[in-house]
């Protein structure tokens, strides 16, 4: 299984540390970049020649929520190939459809057990291990 180079945009501490943590425990080596809002996350996108694999994005954040972030992520020829993957609370069929609509890869509900939130990273993870990708 290949390592990713995973952007994470979410702005709740707790749940970066949480990420990081269940991705240490499976004993891949994924990179895991950190922007607090889709601001910060823009920013790190303008270094193209460290563009990451997938991102992982929560919807609900200040300056930029996750939805304006993904239009502006889609719209730009170089990021539109990124796959983005939601990680969120928000099971709101609004969000949801206005997510597919932009044009995301998945769609994940955070769960509340943490040994759920392990089975579904660890899952979400292995795919995109797997899946060819493309080097924008």
């Amino acid at each position: 299984m290949k390592s990713l180079n995973i952007l994470l945009i979410e702005d709740d501490a707790i749940e970066v540390m949480k990420l990081k943590r269940v991705c240490n425990s499976f004993g891949h080596k994924h990179k895991i970049i950190e922007a607090n809002n889709g601001e910060d996350a823009l920013q790190l996108l303008e270094q193209k020649d460290n563009l990451p694999d997938i991102i992982l994005l929560d919807l609900n954040m200040p300056k930029i929520n996750g939805v304006e972030f993904l239009k502006i992520l889609k719209g730009d020829n170089r990021l539109q190939y990124i796959p983005t993957i939601i990680l969120t609370t928000s099971n709101n069929q609004k969000d949801l459809l206005e997510c597919y609509k932009a044009g995301i890869a998945g769609y994940v509900l955070k769960p509340l057990k943490y040994e759920h939130y392990i089975e579904k990273i660890e899952k979400l993870l292995a795919y995109w291990s797997m899946i060819e990708l493309i080097k924008a």
